[in-house]
């Protein structure tokens, strides 16, 4: 079976869900990130608020390390602070990063943006 983990930013939580689902549908291993819409984290004490970080960035990059494909669900070009490591690691452990579009801010992350794929479908034809 593939596999794919998806790196998006949090706005984008509902268009990562409705991806990794025509994934699954095909019978693709779907990563996704946690992505917390809850905004309380914030107000929590600042050990608790950093081990809760902690748990999320180790979680999402060990389905960095499972995955065969990372796609970057980054729509309008938007890659954050969390993606921008994801697709490092992924770089680091020679995986394809596929991304919704290479029109990104800064060269560097470009550079390492294997290819554009701006449907679910198309990932899957890449992937199967």
């Amino acid at each position: 079976m593939k596999s794919v983990v998806i790196c998006s930013s949090r706005r984008f939580k509902k268009e990562v869900l409705e991806w990794a689902e025509e994934l699954k549908k095909s019978n693709i291993n779907v990563y996704i990130p946690f992505h917390n819409v809850n905004n309380n984290i914030m107000k929590i004490d600042e050990d608790l608020k950093d081990y809760s970080f902690h748990g999320l960035v180790r979680h999402h990059m060990d389905f960095v390390r499972k995955a065969e494909v990372i796609f970057v669900y980054n729509k309008d070009g938007y890659v954050g602070n969390s993606t921008i490591a994801e697709i490092g690691a992924a770089h680091v452990l020679n995986k394809p990063v596929f991304a919704l579009t290479k029109e990104v801010e800064d060269n560097s992350i470009k550079v390492l943006i294997d290819e554009e794929v701006k449907t679910a479908k198309d990932l899957i034809k890449k992937l199967l």
